[in-house]
């Protein structure tokens, strides 16, 4: 009886913290008056991406899909099983965990430059320079939720659409101009105006990226904070090494006001955890042994372009005197 009460006193404890925990959460924010888009109890059901969008699903990852063969044609893509079953089964649980719609295909990519990207539709590749610039799995998750959350937002889409609508929307200006320098100067302006419109569709898309890949982490069992400490590692590797972001990702690092955002989203929406996840042991081996792949095929390149380097100008010689 009495080992039989030793066994049972830990899981008792654990039941009277996940008690404890819930009721000081329900003292802080209650959910009935959180947001749809801000309760994590309904990721998966909720209307992330909706709004104007000329695409449909199915044309998303048509879209998608020849983006991704590009992609692929002038990319190296690791073929180490190991490498590719880890990454895609982390992406994979934080796709479950999240709003997408669309199924992930996801590749690694042999590229020093950190970088990952999903494409419309979701076909997802992560760089080698990625994952072997992190320190941990949880900031591994947290630049790849991020990443999803623009697929599950359908940023790429809906802001194509906001273009052509912006596009569509010049053209009675332009006709009202008339020929002649007046309306090329009007023409001109209206250029000028789509790439800032964009601009700040883009600074929007990754503020709610910010927030819905806190959300996913958070609903696959990691730290959330992972995100946050992804990119500010990332931001101190750019210092020391200027040029290691690829320039698609440039914009991804988080400023100071979207650290704080994420930090006050944290503490104030998302039920605590007694644990979460931070960093497991296969992370370390999958990252030791993408770090040799990468060595192994470096020396190799460097061994085929010496034995393929053409001989030099022939040397003339003076024969002997005789």
């Amino acid at each position: 009886m009495a080992a039989r009460q030793r066994l049972l006193r830990p899981l008792f404890a654990g039941v009277l913290l996940a008690a404890l925990t819930a009721s000081l959460w329900s003292q802080q924010v209650d959910p009935h008056k959180l947001k749809p888009e801000d309760d994590v109890y309904l990721i998966g059901h909720r209307k992330v991406g909706s709004g104007i969008d000329f695409y449909s699903l199915k044309k998303e990852i048509a879209l998608g899909q020849e983006l991704a063969r590009q992609v692929e044609q002038n990319s190296v893509v690791i073929k180490d099983p190991v490498i590719n079953e880890y990454v895609n089964r982390l992406a994979q649980n934080l796709v479950r965990n999240s709003d997408a719609k669309v199924p992930f295909t996801v590749k690694v990519l042999q590229d020093d430059s950190i970088n990952a990207f999903a494409l419309p539709g979701g076909f997802f590749f992560v760089n080698s320079g990625l994952i072997l610039g992190l320190n941990e799995e949880d900031e591994l998750a947290g630049a790849m939720a991020h990443e999803i959350a623009h697929v599950a937002a359908r940023h790429a889409t809906r802001n194509m659409t906001k273009g052509e609508l912006l596009s569509l929307a010049t053209i009675p200006v332009e006709i009202a101009a008339g020929p002649g320098l007046g309306g090329l100067g009007v023409a001109e302006a209206a250029d000028l105006i789509v790439p800032m419109k964009f601009m700040s569709f883009t600074r929007a898309a990754e503020r709610e990226a910010d927030w819905l890949g806190v959300q996913y982490l958070w609903k696959a069992g990691y730290d959330p904070e992972g995100m946050v400490r992804a990119f500010q590692v990332l931001e101190e590797l750019d210092k020391k090494r200027p040029g290691l972001f690829d320039r698609a990702f440039a914009s991804h690092p988080q400023t100071p006001d979207r650290v704080a955002a994420s930090q006050r989203e944290i503490a104030t929406i998302l039920p605590p955890r007694s644990a979460y996840i931070v960093n497991t042991s296969e992370f370390n081996r999958v990252k030791l042994r993408l770090a040799k792949l990468i060595e192994g095929a470096k020396v190799k390149a460097r061994q085929a372009q010496q034995t393929n380097t053409p001989p030099g100008p022939p040397v003339l010689t003076r024969s002997p005197n005789p």
